[in-house]
């Protein structure tokens, strides 16, 4: 009976393996993936979503062994969101940013909150997906952390026109250098009506227009007073800088003048506002394909640079991906397996991005993408390789290699490669940005009447020193001292 007992748990275990091992599909781990939604009004369509996971699930199934539960979230509502799910460790697998708020690449990493991917990445499908560069460049004391998606992983900023008015008009936009020069143009909208002739996106941007003057290494418009100065390679206080009260001033004027809309300081223009012919001028992260845009927004636009291109210590985590702290390592394996595939198998890559096609998108006689749905619609920027997603109808069959040198071409920050710990000054640092919220956001976004600009900014540098700010200049004078050694 021993002996049989003995047989039969064996022949028990023997089956057990065979269909652990059988064919792909059987077995698999299972991965719970948040990303954010970007393009549509609203949100994304659940059902829609569940059928993307669902379709994803089948074709993946004979590949990898493992299954995705996909998260898709309204972009207005992702922060929060994906912010509380990480905190219950209800997610695997996270988008995320180096300018997101709370859940970005320099508060997760201080929090413990992202697994180290270093060890699994190597030898790995992923890892062989990009060159060498990008896993340096993306590194923390060391070692990896984030997956970036391959795209413009360097920083510039461009002023966006719509064509339509830039046809009404002829406006010259070749001619515009600086800021101070968009006057002319910013009046002929006014004239023509529009409610928003310059279009801020609520977005404080004193830290993306003035990048040709200062590495805001923090990356975040809510930190941005400090900075590196490029000119003599110190940490500067922007908040007393020429260059700011220039900005505020600027943009104060420019709101008086009826330039600005109320509705910026207020935040209630919305992610689909540059989807309507409601304004005339905005901004524009650079990228190879600026064509890119008119899908975005719906309509015909134009971009004019209005900084150069910078190679810096955030740039390259500009859209990345990262595993939760709360994964175990079979777990960790199944997110690197599955950003391997997505990132080297074209189907699986138009699946992510554009959703069922037919449904969400159709394939044009040159096999490249329109994008039709109102219920799933991403871009390739924050999905998926821009060497393995397929061009939309309106770029360059060549956008793979355009997107190479675009990178390569970029002007490298004195400060690259310098990643900044708050911890010793974490509590400091937050108070900080709660006076950004209170004081540099209006003088950022026409909240402020410029004949108050200078009062304001003084009151806005005392509430900073009360919060704690001269310490936080200092610590981060001291490690970028001890990082330049």
């Amino acid at each position: 009976m021993k002996k049989f007992l003995a047989m039969a748990l064996v022949l028990v275990l023997a089956v057990s393996c065979l269909s652990g091992c059988g064919k792909k599909g059987d077995g698999t781990t299972k991965i719970t993936v948040y990303r954010a939604c970007f393009n549509l009004d609203g949100g994304p369509d659940s059902a829609q979503v569940e059928k993307v996971q669902n379709a994803i699930n089948e074709y993946i199934k004979d590949k990898i062994n493992v299954s995705i539960e996909l998260h898709d979230i309204s972009s207005g509502e992702y922060t929060d969101k994906a912010n509380l799910a990480l905190a219950n460790g209800e997610i695997d697998l996270l988008w995320t940013a180096s300018w997101e708020q709370t859940i970005g690449t320099n508060d997760l990493v201080p929090k413990k909150a992202v697994y180290d991917i270093t060890d699994l990445l190597k030898g790995s499908t992923l890892y062989n997906s990009m060159d060498a560069g990008q896993w340096e460049a993306t590194k923390y004391d060391g070692r990896n952390y984030f997956v970036p998606v391959y795209k413009d992983n360097v920083e510039g900023y461009d002023l966006m026109f719509r064509q339509e008015l830039i046809d009404k008009h002829g406006w010259n936009i070749t001619g515009i250098k600086t800021l101070a020069d968009l006057e002319s143009i910013l009046a002929d909208a006014k004239a023509d009506g529009l409610k928003y002739p310059l279009l801020l996106q609520k977005t404080a941007m004193f830290y993306r227009f003035y990048l040709d003057k200062f590495d805001f290494f923090t990356a975040d418009s809510a930190s941005n007073f400090v900075a590196v100065d490029r000119a003599t390679n110190s940490v500067v206080n922007t908040i007393q800088t020429p260059e700011y009260a220039e900005y505020a001033k600027l943009i104060a004027r420019w709101t008086e003048a009826g330039y600005i809309s109320e509705d910026e300081v207020t935040k209630a223009t919305t992610d689909t506002t540059t989807q309507t012919q409601d304004w005339a001028v905005s901004w524009w992260t650079d990228i190879p394909v600026n064509d890119e845009a008119d899908s975005r927004y719906k309509q015909d636009v134009t971009m004019q640079p209005i900084t150069s291109r910078w190679a810096h210590s955030t740039s390259a985590l500009g859209s990345c991906y990262c595993v939760s702290a709360t994964c175990d390592e079979a777990k960790a394996k199944a997110c690197i397996d599955f950003l391997g595939l997505l990132y080297t198998d074209s189907k699986l890559a138009d699946l992510y991005t554009f959703g069922i096609e037919g449904e969400d998108f159709t394939y044009d006689a040159n096999h490249q993408v329109k994008q039709t749905s109102t219920k799933y619609n991403h871009s390739m920027w924050e999905s998926a390789s821009a060497t393995i997603v397929t061009p939309l109808d309106n770029e360059p069959a060549n956008k793979a290699s355009l997107y190479k040198d675009f990178n390569g071409g970029a002007n490298t920050s004195c400060a690259a490669g310098f990643r900044f710990d708050k911890t010793p000054v974490e509590a400091e640092l937050t108070a900080c940005k709660n006076a950004f919220e209170q004081y540099g956001f209006p003088l950022e976004c026409g909240g402020v009447k410029e004949a108050d600009v200078d009062a304001t900014i003084a009151a806005y540098q005392a509430a900073l020193d009360e919060a704690g700010y001269q310490k936080v200049l200092a610590e981060f004078q001291k490690q970028y001292d001890a990082w330049k050694k």
